[in-house]
């Protein structure tokens, strides 16, 4: 490809339509790349895919890696050191979410302050093994792991679209692939965490290790369950649902975040 991104976006379940936004662009099938795994979710298509997006060039993960498919965390992390190879300077990671916040609604947007990696502290953290110096320090900082100055431009852009059902908050990682029990609901909820999910938190981690600013977007496809009394479940059907419902928005609001980063001098990719 002629591309050069420097911002790569991960697109989670049901929101390949971020990278067929990209224009004059060029895809290529994970499993003609060397070393990447396969996606085997629906909703994940399978395809890294250039192209440029209101001018800028940038590169789409159109479906990412879940350790519950069998991979481990480096794996799971392996395009994001790719992506730093390739020159990127931003990652936009997106997913699908369930709300633990008691008000958040289904269709809401969540811009991710922070996180709580649940596996990294259980032991499953990507930067685990031998550190390789060309990419980051052996002790990274996570302090500001989400970079501020994406977080309150986003904010400012929603507020511009017109777009009302926006919060901030702190996400989870869990492993899955089940859905939550209601005690596993109750006990993140008391650590903090606003949405739960199986992505994003690793990937992150890595992101920061190799100097990578980052800006995340959870979109809140169900409600988790806290109360036994509570009826219905949650299935991926319904999650790829949602996803559908608000691609739209979502692609508006991050066509107009990269138009801004690179038309705003504090904000500069270089």
């Amino acid at each position: 490809t002629r591309h050069r991104p420097k911002v790569a976006i991960i697109c989670g379940s049901g929101l390949g339509v971020l990278a067929d936004a990209l224009q004059h662009s060029d895809s290529f099938k994970y499993s003609d790349i060397p070393n990447f795994p396969q996606s085997t979710v629906q909703g994940h298509a399978g395809q890294l895919v250039f192209g440029e997006l209101r001018g800028t060039a940038c590169v789409c993960m159109k479906g990412r890696f879940h350790m519950y498919e069998g991979h481990q965390p480096a794996k799971v992390t392996f395009p994001i050191r790719v992506f730093k190879l390739l020159g990127v300077k931003i990652l936009i990671v997106t997913n699908a979410a369930g709300s633990l916040a008691d008000d958040y609604k289904t269709g809401d947007v969540m811009i991710i302050k922070d996180h709580i990696n649940l596996l990294g502290l259980a032991g499953q953290n990507p930067l685990i093994g031998p550190n390789i110096e060309q990419f980051g320090p052996r002790f990274p900082p996570m302090t500001s792991a989400y970079d501020k100055d994406l977080c309150k431009l986003a904010m400012d852009i929603c507020k511009r679209l017109g777009y009302t059902c926006v919060h901030k908050g702190i996400y989870c990682m869990v492993s899955g692939p089940n859905f939550e029990t209601v005690a596993e609901a109750r006990f993140l909820h008391s650590l903090g965490a606003d949405a739960v999910g199986m992505s994003t938190a690793a990937e992150v981690v890595v992101a920061k290790h190799c100097g990578l600013r980052v800006f995340g977007l959870s979109l809140i496809t169900n409600q988790v369950k806290k109360d036994y009394s509570e009826k219905g479940s949650v299935n991926h059907d319904d999650v790829l649902g949602v996803s559908k419902m608000r691609a739209e928005m979502l692609k508006a609001l991050v066509s107009e975040m990269i138009a801004e980063v690179c038309g705003c001098a504090c904000l500069l990719l270089d």
